[in-house]
């Protein structure tokens, strides 16, 4: 079973291809480019529970055997706390130094005071580490402004999708972005994320900041 860039998968089975969000619903979904939330034209599945849809097409062996993969055999926490973890934020850029993360999971506070240095005009990705506990959560979405000096400079919106709970963590890599560059670019750079779902519920929100430099160790 092979792995797609926003940590879903494909069956492989033949004549079969269904996704989590296909499981929750028989409309097909259309992600169209976006800036805002206002923008996503995206419909939202049905909700369903997750016992729901494992209890769908149990006389179809393939189909469970993919279920079971794709959601595991049941809820993986108590049911307590936040149903969706967001743990960690990594910058994933081949020409980094070394490993930029950023720790959600303490005091958020502090990110404020933290500056991550980027080299101008570097290409990175953003990867989210997220964990979902319980039920399934539909259309995961991933928001940040950028601005400079009170200015907003860019608006990103990803579509991160629908993912059902188990032990390990989930993964979403954004697409490649391409920083800032050029003299007038450097500098502090502040960004507001936030990680919500299609009932607008906001997991995690957080403010974090980067600075844009000539080169890596200047």
């Amino acid at each position: 079973m092979k792995s797609n860039p926003d940590g879903s998968f494909w069956p492989t089975y033949t004549n079969v291809h269904l996704t989590l969000d296909s499981l929750m619903s028989d409309k097909d979904l259309s992600i169209g480019e976006e800036e805002d939330d206002r923008n996503l034209n995206y419909n939202p599945p049905a909700q369903k529970s997750l016992q729901e849809i494992q209890d769908l097409d149990k006389d179809d062996e393939s189909l469970v055997k993919y279920k079971q993969t794709l959601l595991g055999t049941g809820p993986t926490a108590a049911p307590s706390g936040l149903n969706v973890e967001v743990t960690r934020l990594t910058l994933l850029c081949d020409e980094a130094p070394g490993t930029i993360a950023i720790d959600l999971t303490g005091d958020l506070d502090t990110l404020k005071r933290k500056s991550f240095t980027l080299k101008e005009g570097v290409n990175y990705r953003l990867k989210i580490h997220f964990k979902v506990n319980r039920e399934i959560v539909a259309g995961l979405r991933y928001h940040h402004v950028t601005t400079r000096k009170g200015i907003t400079m860019d608006k990103v919106s990803y579509m991160v999708g629908s993912y059902g709970p188990r032990a390990e963590e989930h993964e979403f890599v954004s697409p490649a972005d391409e920083a800032p560059k050029g003299m007038i670019s450097r500098g502090q750079y502040q960004i507001k994320s936030r990680f919500t779902d299609d009932d607008k519920n906001i997991y995690l929100e957080w403010m974090w900041c980067f600075e844009i430099k000539k080169d890596w160790d200047e």
